[in-house]
C-alpha cells in the first residue's frame, strides 16, 4: 500500500510559478515511477509529468515542456513539480500519482495509487 498527499497548489498570476509537492508513505518509493496528472470538470484525467523510480529518466506532455519540471528525492519519499510561465490553461486539480513499474508513463491506467489532489488556478 502507498499512500499519497500532494501540497502546494493555490491561486497565481499567468507567467507565475508554483512548487507542487507529494509526499509519499511506503517502502517501494524508489522502485516506482511518479507522476503528475491534472484534470478539469467534466474532462477527462491528462499526463502531465512522469519520473522513472531511480529519477533518472522523465517525460512530459507537450504542452508543459520548457515549463514544467518533475523531480524527485527517494530519500524523502518525495516528487515535485516545478511550474514555471503558467498560463490560464494550466488551471485544473493535479493529482500525484505511483505507478506498478519504474517507467515513467503517460498512461494513467498504470499508476496505481493516487492523491487527493491539489487546486491550481491561474488567473489571466
Amino acid at each position: 500500500q502507498m499512500q499519497l498527499v500532494e501540497s502546494g497548489g493555490g491561486l497565481v498570476e499567468a507567467g507565475g510559478s508554483l512548487r507542487l509537492s507529494c509526499a509519499a508513505s511506503g517502502r517501494t518509493f524508489s522502485s516506482k515511477a511518479m507522476g503528475w496528472f491534472r484534470q478539469i470538470p467534466g474532462k477527462e484525467r491528462d499526463f502531465v509529468a512522469g519520473i522513472s523510480g531511480g529519477g533518472g529518466s522523465t517525460n512530459y506532455a507537450d504542452s508543459v515542456k520548457g515549463r514544467f519540471t518533475i523531480s524527485r528525492d527517494n530519500a524523502k519519499s518525495m516528487v515535485y513539480l516545478q511550474m514555471n510561465s503558467l498560463k490560464p490553461e494550466d488551471t485544473a486539480v493535479y493529482y500525484c500519482a505511483a505507478a506498478r513499474s519504474s517507467y515513467p508513463s503517460s498512461v494513467s491506467r498504470v499508476y496505481d495509487y493516487w492523491g487527493q489532489g491539489t487546486q491550481v488556478t491561474v488567473s489571466s
